[in-house]
């Protein structure tokens, strides 16, 4: 598990392995939720889903992005953060710790 932030700025991603493959569950803020689903292939395109009119897959994407090229396989990476009224500081703050976290892949 990696982590990065505090309190409602925290973020954090769990790894499971499924076989060679790997599942990424990101979560954080104070309202953790399933807002997006990216799919990750080597030599393919990444497959993102959207739920509702969450913008999770902005961070989920590098994060399976680099777990795939880094792991050279299949790659889902699946979660969400939620703010109350998220400022745009609020915002560009988890996004950062979500940077954080995909480096530390």
């Amino acid at each position: 598990m990696i982590t990065s932030g505090e309190g409602k700025y925290k973020v954090t991603l769990e790894e499971k392995k499924i076989g060679k493959n790997i599942l990424y569950i990101l979560s954080g803020g104070e309202k953790p939720h399933i807002g997006g689903v990216v799919i990750c292939e080597i030599e393919n395109a990444p497959q993102v889903i959207t739920l509702g009119s969450h913008f999770d897959h902005i961070v989920l994407e590098p994060i399976a992005k680099r777990g795939c090229e880094k792991n050279q396989t299949t790659v889902v990476a699946i979660g969400g953060m939620h703010i109350d009224n998220a400022t745009k500081k609020e915002i560009e703050i988890i996004k950062n710790h979500c940077n954080i976290i995909k480096e530390q892949l």
